[in-house]
């Protein structure tokens, strides 16, 4: 648990002093943009992964 005036020691949720406005919103936009840009990569890679499959299956139609 860190006690007010100290600095943060890593990135982490659990290490990072909540309370300070300042960590509160860098760290939260900072979480919120890396949440969006992991779930639209994940998006793209499952899809792509589905359609592969479905184009070894001999389904899918080529362009």
């Amino acid at each position: 648990m860190m006690l007010h005036g100290e600095t943060i020691q890593s990135p982490l949720p659990m290490d990072i002093p909540w309370w300070a406005p300042d960590h509160f919103v860098f760290f939260g936009v900072l979480y919120a943009v890396l949440f969006v840009l992991f779930a639209g990569l994940g998006y793209v890679v499952f899809k792509s992964a589905a359609q592969a499959a479905q184009d070894c299956q001999g389904g899918g139609s080529h362009h």
